[in-house]
């Protein structure tokens, strides 16, 4: 499986890598508009999103990629260090949110459930 993870910081990017292990493929992008330009390009398994983005936000990438009917169903991941904006990304068509910090295993398990 494919995973696009969006996050501005590259390290932020490296760990959900690291955690998730050789068991997939990563495309990594800093900002919105690359975000949904890659989605729409390389139609990804599932994309991993970060809310505070530079260009378009994550909640603006996810009401895009929801209003779009070939990617209507790609399952996609919020992760943000904004707790208080679980509901708003969830409203927005979120599949799943989980905050930063995370477990590692929180993260894989609901990669898992994503992808299965």
């Amino acid at each position: 499986a494919t995973i696009l993870v969006c996050d501005d910081d590259p390290s932020l990017r490296e760990l959900v890598r690291a955690v998730l292990g050789g068991r997939y493929t990563f495309i990594e992008v800093a900002d919105g508009h690359q975000a949904l330009a890659l989605t729409r390009k390389l139609r990804p398994d599932l994309l991993v999103l970060d809310l505070m983005l530079p260009g378009l936000s994550g909640i603006e990438v996810l009401a895009a990629i929801r209003a779009d009917e070939e990617l209507r169903s790609l399952p996609v991941m919020v992760v943000t260090a904004w707790s208080h904006a679980a509901a708003s990304a969830i409203e927005a068509g979120a599949d799943r949110f989980v905050a930063k910090p995370f477990e590692p295993d929180e993260l894989s398990e609901a990669v898992e459930e994503l992808l299965a």
